[in-house]
């Protein structure tokens, strides 16, 4: 299992979203580059990064602090935010990104998703994000009537390298929510599954590392807030590993 550590850019900073709300950033001292580095200097192998400002407005509006992680740091960079043509992907590519993720295009706009993979075969990661079971889109704010098996299941016939899937049930700390869904979607889906939000604690990535076939998991607030150390959970990754049957 590939940790992915999550760097979130708003305003040329490093934050997270309580809830998903654009408006309420947890805001943090270190800068987007000195994460990066940081995270690569605690062994990551792989980096999430994603421009929130560019989730609501489209553009480039962190673009000259996302180059800069990705000229500094030695290790494939993942970008995701608000990227909605062939062209803007494009763009990303040709400035080093290793994948691009798209999210609420992807949804809504399965042409434009099918041609994006065929130019850029195995190189588009698609961000599902779900609450009760059912997609939502614009930074959360909307819901759709698909549930993410079914919407992933479509996205994997249309060529995407790979999903990452938010509970954002889980990511909300809501009481009734449980690992069910990414298990689902691990065994019904032959491409990578990447689970993001899920990760409060080391005890979650030994939960995540114990699904068969899962692909990797995406963690940003526990890993900058110190509940969980980048080194800590490299090592649970490394273990040996034994089936477990998830209740």
């Amino acid at each position: 299992m590939v940790i992915y550590p999550d760097i979130e850019i708003q305003n040329g900073q490093c934050v997270n979203l309580r809830r998903g709300h654009m408006q309420d950033p947890i805001v943090y001292d270190m800068t987007p580059l000195a994460a990066a580095k940081q995270h690569v200097a605690d062994g990551a192998q792989v980096l999430h990064v994603v421009d929130l400002d560019n989730v609501m407005r489209g553009g480039h509006d962190n673009h000259k602090t996302v180059l800069e992680i990705i000229q500094s740091v030695d290790v494939p960079v993942q970008v995701g935010g608000g990227i909605r043509s062939i062209e803007g992907a494009r763009w990303w590519f040709e400035h080093g990104a290793s994948r691009v993720v798209i999210g609420t295009a992807a949804i809504e706009d399965r042409h434009f998703l099918h041609e994006l993979c065929i130019h850029y075969p195995g190189q588009v990661v698609v961000s599902i994000d779900a609450r009760q079971n059912k997609v939502m889109c614009h930074g959360w704010t909307q819901e759709t009537i698909y549930t993410p098996l079914e919407v992933a299941i479509d996205l994997q016939e249309r060529g995407v390298a790979a999903i990452i899937y938010t509970d954002i049930d889980l990511d909300d700390d809501h009481p009734e929510a449980t690992f069910a869904t990414t298990t689902q979607m691990v065994d019904e889906l032959h491409i990578p599954v990447i689970s993001s939000g899920a990760v409060k604690s080391l005890d979650d990535v030994s939960t995540l590392r114990l699904l068969p076939n899962i692909a990797g998991v995406v963690i940003g607030r526990a890993l900058m807030n110190g509940a969980v150390s980048l080194v800590d959970a490299l090592g649970v990754c490394q273990q040996p590993y034994t089936h477990a049957d998830l209740v």
